[in-house]
């Protein structure tokens, strides 16, 4: 018997319109809910990040931080849990990394700008570090 790959994924494929399956990817009942931080809440949470080494991103509204790490493998350990922890959380940082550097900008693109979900996944990477 042969394998009929086109009639596999035919099957088990769900029966969403195009436009649909489209539109989820960008808009979620989560997403809508996201503000950015007021001036206050700026103040309040932003102080102990940027005293921990974090800074603030000169041309947007974002905190970023360098990290070192022994060699790559230690390197890609600490991003699979911060991507383990952002998927639950559903909020992804961008990222680079080479070698035993990860750099991380944070910033919430539905808010615009920076928001409690940025704070949040900045300490929980700073604990990770510790």
């Amino acid at each position: 018997m042969l394998f009929n790959r086109a009639a596999c994924l035919a099957t088990a494929r769900p029966a969403i319109p195009a436009q649909a399956r489209f539109l989820s990817k960008f808009h979620t009942s989560s997403s809508l809910m996201v503000r950015s931080l007021d001036a206050q809440e700026r103040q309040q949470h932003l102080a102990p990040l940027l005293s921990a080494g974090w800074s603030l991103v000169e041309s947007r509204d974002a905190i970023h931080k360098s990290f070192q790490f022994k060699d790559f493998n230690e390197a890609w350990g600490f991003m699979t849990r911060i991507a383990i922890q952002a998927d639950k959380m559903d909020h992804h940082p961008e990222w680079f990394n080479v070698y035993n550097k990860v750099d991380i900008t944070l910033s919430t693109h539905d808010a615009p700008g920076l928001s409690e979900r940025d704070i949040k996944l900045a300490k929980f990477i700073d604990a990770l570090t510790k």
